[in-house]
């Protein structure tokens, strides 16, 4: 090839990559208009390090106007290693010492009772230290936001409590299940204010400012939108190589040898020699 059929060539290639370039950022930004705090990634990147829509939240689900949140992190792994991690949504904690986790459950599936049961276990399990007491164990408030009515009993929020069947006494051990009913949107209530904002793509038509402050930024603001692009191309990646997992175990079952299987994949025999050791969710 001549030199300036190269250039031509080579010219050609980068328009090509700029053309997919400019076409995935449209539909980044397509996706991005459409994106509500009740899509858990989005909710993520709103809620991280945001005390103040914290309390928001946790003041109006749990009717306490006095909460004081003084920190919270989203997608933060709690490791168990004796079984399964968990991730968590929204990892916050309050003055008075206090454990929230918030998950945001689209499916009804992921809002199952016993995944709260577990996150709640897990939860306890993080926050006693060995030579602590029992009795140094804080209150925890394992709390599902949920798109549909999962417990099905039209209610617009559900508390579940442990009790001494016989005296009919709370059992008062400090643990707490919440399941907040997405489908219940009633304006005349706060939960309903909020559970309508968490379903808004505009935040024009958000009714809680401090949540469509944070949602316009991430929207509108030049570095907010850069961030939820990042955040989406991280998504991409992580889908693609869940789909490589799943391709390789697949090749693993059927006996094909790691070189056989990275050729075929086009990865590395190491990154093959990873996935064979990785556990299943």
């Amino acid at each position: 090839m001549h030199l300036d059929e190269f250039d031509k060539f080579d010219h050609a290639n980068k328009s090509l990559a700029e053309a997919e370039r400019e076409r995935q950022h449209q539909e980044d930004m397509q996706r991005l208009r459409g994106l509500r705090l009740i899509d858990d990634d989005f909710m993520n990147a709103c809620f991280d390090g945001y005390n103040e829509g914290a309390e928001l939240l946790l003041r109006i689900i749990l009717n306490k106007p006095d909460i004081r949140v003084k920190s919270v992190k989203t997608q933060r792994r709690m490791k168990n290693l004796l079984g399964r991690d968990i991730q968590l949504d929204i990892d916050a904690d309050d003055a008075s010492g206090k454990e929230y986790n918030v998950e945001i459950q689209r499916s009804d599936k992921g809002a199952d009772r016993k995944r709260a049961r577990y996150h709640s276990s897990i939860l306890d399990a993080h926050l006693l230290q060995p030579g602590e007491e029992f009795g140094e164990l804080p209150e925890t408030f394992v709390i599902f936001i949920t798109e549909n009515d999962v417990i099905g009993k039209g209610k617009p929020l559900y508390r579940i409590e442990r009790k001494i069947e016989e005296t009919n006494e709370a059992f008062d051990d400090g643990e707490h299940i919440l399941y907040v009913n997405g489908a219940d949107k009633d304006a005349s209530t706060a939960l309903g204010k909020l559970m309508h904002d968490f379903f808004c793509t505009d935040p024009d038509d958000m009714l809680y400012k401090e949540l469509a402050d944070k949602v316009r930024y991430f929207k509108e603001d030049e570095k907010g939108v850069a961030a939820m692009c990042k955040v989406m191309e991280d998504m991409r990646r992580e889908s693609r190589w869940e789909q490589i997992v799943a391709s390789v175990r697949r090749w693993l079952s059927m006996g094909l040898s790691h070189e056989q299987i990275a050729q075929g994949e086009g990865i590395s025999i190491e990154q093959v020699r990873e996935i064979a050791g990785m556990k299943r969710a």
